[in-house]
């Protein structure tokens, strides 16, 4: 039952091995950026889960560059103040079978608690389409704004034949490939009616491949 659980405003220590272990980009979530984190918990003992496990985790952060809100709302960089991104959001595959909707519950209550926690005008989620829909924003009330532009990024062949992406800065000289990035379900949450959606709104389907985002 969702009465044997409570949120918790968290540090990162306490959901990075959550994060470490079962989020997918568990990789990239090595250097995952802490900000607003909450850790869900459960109040009761169970053979399965143990008490004081996290067993969710959702973090809000500021966007990761100024040009998302540009795009998104036009607001330069000092108008940004208020515009955040949920940028990880995890919960125990164990928990996800045993209690139906724990998600959209957790992602909920988390949203309620962070608006007490900071002023939020508005909240952007993406779901990688390769993975998810993301039903569970759809299932919180975010608005779906379709998908980001078709884009790619340049992997460079190590000595062992491998490729690592390539981050920033000139590619000339440098042995690799081309590969096409995944786009990603755009979506947003606003609380701050006089802000204007430069994004166009658009029909949601759901095609059930869900996963931990």
């Amino acid at each position: 039952m969702k009465s044997d659980f409570y949120i918790d405003r968290v540090g990162k220590e306490e959901v990075k091995e959550l994060l470490y272990t079962y989020h997918y980009l568990k990789d990239e979530s090595k250097d995952f950026k802490s900000g607003f984190n909450y850790g869900l918990y459960r109040k009761s003992f169970t053979d399965i889960l143990r008490v004081g496990s996290c067993l969710g985790a959702c973090i809000f952060t500021g966007l990761p560059v100024p040009e998302i809100a540009v795009g998104a709302f036009g607001l330069e960089r000092n108008q940004q103040e208020g515009i955040y991104e949920l940028s990880r959001l995890c919960i125990h595959p164990d928990l996800q079978k045993e209690e139906h909707n724990i998600t959209s519950w957790f992602v909920s209550r988390c949203i309620r608690r962070f608006r007490k926690d900071a002023t939020v005008r508005a909240i952007l989620s993406y779901a990688t389409s390769s993975r998810h829909t993301g039903a569970i924003y759809r299932a919180c009330n975010f608005t779906y704004y379709g998908l980001t532009d078709k884009k790619s990024d340049f992997w460079i062949k190590q000595p062992d034949g491998s490729f690592v992406k390539h981050s920033r800065g000139p590619i000339k000289g440098l042995e690799g490939e081309w590969r096409p990035r995944d786009r990603k379900h755009r979506f947003v949450l606003q609380f701050d009616k006089t802000l204007n959606i430069k994004w166009n709104e658009q029909e949601w389907k759901n095609v059930s491949k869900e996963t931990n985002s």
